[in-house]
């Protein structure tokens, strides 16, 4: 069965396509990166016959970027036609009532535009790409597994705010926690690696990020709250923020779909430093002595310390700490100062091997006296999709 899983983010497509009929073989993966800015960046390799393509476009939304892959992989002959594929996966976000893995039906991306208005940069891409597909492959099932199911572990304590209590069972106000799939598969991977680790820290970063906390293969803390506009500070959007500030906003006279759109598309990385959304181009301000982009790197890692930091104490001490997505696997730089003097906890980095690896492939990067591993490895969240929209599909 080949089962193309589709991963969006606000301003990017990424997807692979399996074979899960022959031991879940990765026939071909592809990406846009930066929809919707001047100049977007695309790339794909068919893994059965090593060949790669990438390149500059402009693409207006995620839809374009769909038809675009589709045709590529008639193109380069990983299928014949588009009716070889037989499911699609989404890998996709706020479902509010519904968790885990369900067929996509009309009720279903009800559900998900009834919730757009907290998961603004998310719902909304997922829903123009399950209409897209519907209409070029209108008998090709779909799947969404949304990245709350993984976290229905964590305890209540850690799940609830501190509200009215009616808030909480009415409206269903509380910490969900997102990036299910990739915190998952991490969760795997080390488990694989190395039997006894059992408490684990993962960092996914990227231009959406959390921290969450594994123990025993379960989530017990992710840093997203009631949505992914919570937590560590996104390319665009707030992360933790004092809720009492709106007063003070709507006193300076700004509406509410304003400071909606400054909270949600304007701030975070973008905002701080006024530069970029990219950390990579932030970075790059930041090296040459702009104040602002250092400011907002420095903010960023603070807040991935704060929540390191966090959950040490609720593990009782860590086995390994990983990084991943695509900061956590590229930006040594960030790594180094998220993980500076942490003696004190056992985790020692070695800055050598950290600034030698590409952050492609999966490396241990900590002290040989480290008593907590440090781990870059590549999420695989497609894979985990992949399985779940077999497993609905087939029983």
């Amino acid at each position: 069965m080949k089962i193309l899983i589709a991963n969006l983010g606000s301003t990017s497509f990424k997807y692979k396509l399996f074979d899960l009929s022959i031991s879940e073989k990765h026939l071909a993966e592809g990406s846009v990166d930066r929809i919707g800015l001047p100049e977007s960046t695309w790339s794909f390799i068919a893994k059965c016959s090593e060949k790669n393509a990438s390149g500059q476009a402009h693409f207006n939304s995620h839809s374009e970027a769909i038809d675009f892959h589709l045709q590529h992989l008639i193109e380069e002959g990983v299928v014949d036609n588009t009716g070889q594929i037989d499911a699609i996966g989404f890998k996709a976000v706020h479902g509010g009532p519904i968790s885990g893995a369900v067929l996509v039906d009309d009720e279903v991306i009800k559900v998900m535009e009834d919730f757009s208005d907290v998961a603004p940069l998310h719902n909304p891409p997922y829903i123009q790409a399950m209409k897209a597909f519907r209409k070029k492959l209108p008998k090709t099932p779909q799947v969404a597994s949304f990245e709350t199911a993984f976290h229905q572990t964590i305890p209540q304590k850690r799940q609830v705010y501190a509200i009215p209590y009616e808030w909480t069972e009415d409206l269903g106000i509380r910490r969900y926690g997102f990036h299910g799939a990739s915190h998952c598969y991490i969760g795997q991977r080390i488990k694989e690696i190395e039997d006894g680790l059992t408490k684990i820290i993962n960092c996914h970063l990227g231009g959406s990020s959390s921290i969450c906390a594994i123990e025993n293969g379960q989530s017990i803390a992710n840093s997203f709250g009631m949505t992914a506009q919570s937590g560590i500070p996104h390319a665009v959007r707030i992360g933790d923020f004092d809720t009492f500030s709106l007063l003070k906003l709507k006193a300076a006279g700004l509406d509410q779909d304003t400071i909606w759109k400054k909270l949600g598309k304007e701030s975070g990385l973008l905002g701080m430093s006024g530069v970029s959304s990219d950390l990579r181009d932030i970075e790059k301000a930041a090296e040459q002595g702009n104040q602002r982009a250092e400011l907002a790197v420095e903010v960023l890692v603070e807040s991935i310390r704060f929540y390191i930091g966090s959950y040490l104490v609720a593990l009782n001490g860590a086995d390994a700490i990983c990084f991943t997505g695509g900061i956590g696997q590229f930006s040594s730089n960030i790594r180094e100062k998220v993980l500076e003097n942490m003696d004190f906890a056992g985790i020692k980095l070695d800055l050598d091997k950290n600034r030698e690896i590409d952050g492609k492939q999966e490396n241990r990067i900590d002290q040989i006296d480290s008593k907590v591993q440090i781990w870059v490895i590549p999420t695989n969240e497609e894979l985990i999709v992949a399985r779940q929209t077999l497993t609905v599909l087939t029983h």
